[in-house]
């Protein structure tokens, strides 16, 4: 599953008297059959913050402080993940078997219940058939913090999205919640990218580099030219990193490769690239996704891809890393 872009919600005070829990602490509580212990990853793709959480005995405990809702990405380790919607004063628990991950049960909210039922609903059916159902709840719920989950995971991170669809479902839903400043940001950003279609062209841009080089699309002169966003807190837009790097020996400048780090600071991610000598330049200007070259690019999802050719036309985008390899290789030939 891929990477998903998890923003920061607001749920209505009737919500909040449902959870468990007291003060402004949310605790997570789990249980997995299966595994004895291991490592879970919880992320705030808003914040660009982490945490882990260490399983012992098929179990685990998190409890934070927290002075807003969030939304959370737990990523397990075949680099699936699920949302989590907490909220100050909440208890949520999960249920599961490793073996069995997509049977995984969160509740203890009435967010986390339904995004339960939901996936569960959805296991079975074609990607056709799970986004009409998201597509049908998003316009019955428009308020709900599981619409802007699904909007991204069924519609923006689709291989060939359907801009004006996402545009006109984000703005249905920032219309039902106008204190959404990250929900307003997404439907701004999709608004002006009604226009771009698989055959547009890359855009130009000037920018500098976590080196403090000057990078520009004059340098994406390659067979096959990438951008790809990226994060240090995302395991899955870091394998995709791995991937294409090892395409590049293979190809040498014939691909060429521009990462943009969603990271708060540039450090962290800086130091993932030079631990493994990728050395094609990589931007990371602080602002997340109030980035001007983030908005230029129409990136809307970590991890996320654009795929242009020889002649700057935009042939992909948001592929898996499987699926970039594969059109990367028949690009070369």
């Amino acid at each position: 599953m891929n990477t998903r872009n998890w923003f920061s919600i607001t749920i209505i005070g009737c919500l909040l008297a449902a959870c468990s829990g007291s003060g402004n602490r949310f605790r997570l509580e789990g249980q997995f059959k299966n595994l004895n212990q291991g490592e879970f990853y919880l992320y705030d793709l808003e914040q660009g913050t982490k945490d882990t959480i260490k399983v012992k005995e098929g179990r685990f405990v998190y409890d934070i402080v927290l002075h807003d809702t969030v939304t959370y990405a737990l990523l397990f380790p075949n680099y699936s993940e699920m949302p989590i919607f907490a909220y100050p004063g909440a208890t949520v628990t999960m249920e599961g078997d490793v073996s069995h991950l997509k049977e995984t049960k969160i509740l203890g909210t009435p967010d986390n219940k339904e995004m339960t039922a939901f996936r569960l609903r959805v296991n079975n059916m074609t990607p056709p058939e799970a986004q009409k159902h998201a597509q049908q709840f998003i316009e019955e719920h428009p308020k709900s913090p599981l619409s802007l989950y699904l909007l991204r995971r069924y519609f923006i991170q689709d291989i060939n999205p359907d801009y004006q669809l996402c545009a006109r479902l984000a703005t249905a839903m920032s219309k039902a919640q106008p204190e959404n400043i990250a929900l307003q940001r997404l439907s701004h950003q999709l608004n002006a990218l009604q226009s771009i279609t698989p055959k547009g062209k890359l855009p130009h841009f000037t920018a500098t580099d976590t080196k403090g080089r000057t990078v520009s699309l004059q340098q994406m002169n390659g067979t096959a030219n990438l951008i790809i966003a990226w994060a240090a807190w995302s395991y899955e837009s870091q394998n995709t990193l791995h991937q294409i790097h090892r395409l590049q020996k293979e190809y040498g400048n014939n691909l060429a490769v521009l990462s943009v780090c969603l990271d708060a600071t540039a450090d962290e991610g800086r130091y993932a690239l030079d631990r493994d000598s990728i050395k094609w330049p990589n931007i990371c200007d602080g602002k997340l996704w109030d980035s001007p070259l983030v908005a230029a690019f129409g990136l809307t999802a970590v991890p996320g891809n654009i795929l242009a050719d020889k002649q700057g036309t935009i042939v992909a985008r948001n592929l898996s890393a499987t699926e970039l390899e594969e059109k990367i290789r028949t690009m070369m030939k």
